[in-house]
């Protein structure tokens, strides 16, 4: 009878190395998440190998486990807090555990976005050679603003603008702001112009 000794780096593997280099798992793979959403409410789905039990993980702590179905998918269903939630998973057969799933961050948001009309003033009057004007304020990081339903300029600083041309008598000036969630601000004001 042969004896043999195994080695690694250097030094004799013991029965634990041998375990853990046979036993490697692939970790579960998500389904594509929202970056935000304004519903607490999500699905968290997924697939993995048959026979394994998927542990869910929101900001390192886990939340929950189920077993993978016969068709290798996974669904949690989860009540997300506002602001940033940190998603993964992981393997989990008889106590052995695969590497995590890469990080997902969801972001939940249920409020509207903060919205101004700086400019013009509602009410304002124009005349002769100012029926091009700038419809300007703020808003909050991350949301896209439409003046009467066109796309206006967004700076660093969430000021927005767009160059609006005034028809005869009164216009109407309405601006929505929608943020990566769907929440969405609206304000509407009137301003006239004679020529």
């Amino acid at each position: 009878m042969t004896n043999i000794a195994l080695f690694v780096s250097g030094s004799q593997a013991t029965s634990t190395d041998k375990n853990t280099s046979n036993s490697f798992m692939f970790p579960p793979a998500l389904d594509p998440l929202p970056i935000a959403t304004n519903s607490a409410l999500i699905k968290i789905s997924g697939n993995s190998s048959k026979n394994m039990t998927v542990e869910l993980y929101i900001n390192d702590d886990l939340i929950d486990k189920k077993s993978v179905d016969n068709n290798g998918n996974f669904v949690f269903d989860y009540q997300l807090t506002p602001g940033d939630s940190l998603i993964k998973v992981r393997n989990d057969n008889d106590n052995k555990k695969s590497d995590f799933s890469p990080i997902v961050t969801v972001s939940y948001k249920n409020a509207a976005p903060n919205l101004t009309i700086d400019s013009p003033s509602d009410g304002q009057k124009f005349s002769n050679d100012q029926r091009d004007i700038t419809v300007s304020g703020k808003t909050d990081p991350g949301v896209t603003v439409t003046v009467n339903g066109f796309w206006a300029i967004i700076d660093q600083n969430n000021n927005y603008s767009y160059n609006l041309t005034l028809i005869n008598g009164d216009n109407s000036i309405k601006v929505d702001a929608t943020d990566q969630a769907g929440n969405k601000a609206e304000k509407t004001i009137k301003v006239n112009y004679s020529e």
